[in-house]
């Protein structure tokens, strides 16, 4: 009699803890659930940041070009330049160097025409010139600097760099870090560039500036030969 006293209490007790972990009729394992789960995993994740054509925040309106140009850091990592969401330049494609990274793109279309790399350091200047003195009327003009973009500079190409809308061609040196958007036939003076002076006293690497990066929308030209 005792024994079976015992397996009836026995039975009893876990029937009520089976019943309390299932949370009663109808309630499945929610509680089991609930105990193996940490409150922070109840936590719904925050949606990611949609991110557009060349990672800009915001799409660009019609009739405009999405882009992002990246200058290299110190000598160590490469520049950038991407143009509707294609890498124009890049570490990765192998086609950066040491000096001046351009990309010509014809205005009207966003194709690509040629992509080049200068030596300002070691390079022939004439090279440089040959290329962006017979540009076409509306052809744009990305630059990305990388370790030194101007020891081999002289006046005709800050000039040249001038016209194509460039405010700070003017004043580049040595180290400097500098990333440009131009054309050829402008007006005025583009609002897209950006500049760091090399000094040693606000220099992020050692004997180097901060790298620049630079986004925007450029409206297509109306006419590119």
């Amino acid at each position: 009699p005792l024994r079976i006293v015992a397996l009836v209490v026995s039975v009893g007790l876990t029937w009520i803890v089976v019943s309390i972990l299932l949370g009663g009729p109808g309630g499945g394992f929610p509680r089991i659930q609930q105990l193996f789960t940490s409150p922070e995993s109840s936590v719904t994740a925050a949606p990611r940041a949609r991110k557009y054509k060349c990672g800009l925040p915001q799409p660009c309106p019609e009739e405009h070009l999405a882009f992002r140009v990246v200058s290299g850091a110190a000598n160590v990592i490469g520049p950038k330049i991407c143009l509707e969401d294609k890498m124009l330049m890049s570490s990765v494609k192998d086609n950066v160097g040491r000096g001046l990274n351009i990309a010509l793109v014809n205005g009207v279309s966003g194709e690509l025409i040629e992509a080049r790399a200068f030596d300002m350091w070691a390079g022939d200047v004439n090279d440089l010139l040959k290329f962006i003195r017979p540009l076409h009327e509306g052809t744009l003009v990305f630059v990305a600097s990388y370790d030194d973009p101007a020891t081999k500079m002289n006046e005709e190409t800050r000039k040249l760099f001038s016209e194509l809308g460039s405010r700070n061609a003017k004043e580049l040196a040595f180290r400097d870090s500098w990333v440009f958007v131009g054309a050829k036939g402008v007006q005025n003076k583009s609002p897209f560039e950006q500049h760091v002076k090399n000094s040693k006293h606000t220099n992020k690497y050692e004997g180097w500036p901060e790298a620049l990066e630079m986004e925007g929308c450029i409206p297509r030209r109306s006419t590119a030969s």
